[in-house]
């Protein structure tokens, strides 16, 4: 499964990256500070939006780049690790199984 998180905080890059690793999920970090955000996010199956850690103008271009693709949007306040990773473990939860990429539990059997 590939993951999208927009906002967070620099510092916390790798220890996102290692709990989403962990879950077997691949992730992908923008501090929503990068120009043409939108042409970055590529094919996720799912996004995280840090909403208390980014800017308006990115927020806006989040969701409608994930309006238009369909792809699921979780939102979390905090831009703590232990957020991230329940908003992972919601996105896992919600995971039909259907491209076996993903560690999470639900495989479709």
């Amino acid at each position: 499964m590939s993951v999208v998180l927009v906002g967070g905080m620099d510092r916390l890059r790798r220890e996102y990256v290692n709990a989403a690793a962990s879950q077997g999920v691949a992730l992908k970090v923008f501090t929503g500070q990068e120009r043409s955000l939108e042409k970055q996010l590529g094919g996720a199956d799912a996004l995280i939006l840090c909403t208390g850690k980014v800017s308006h103008s990115a927020r806006r271009e989040v969701m409608c780049h994930a309006c238009r693709k369909k792809i699921p949007v979780y939102t979390v306040q905090s831009p703590g690790v232990c957020a991230m990773k329940r908003c992972l473990e919601q996105c896992c939860t919600d995971c039909d199984g259907c491209c076996g990429a993903c560690g999470c539990k639900n495989t479709g059997n």
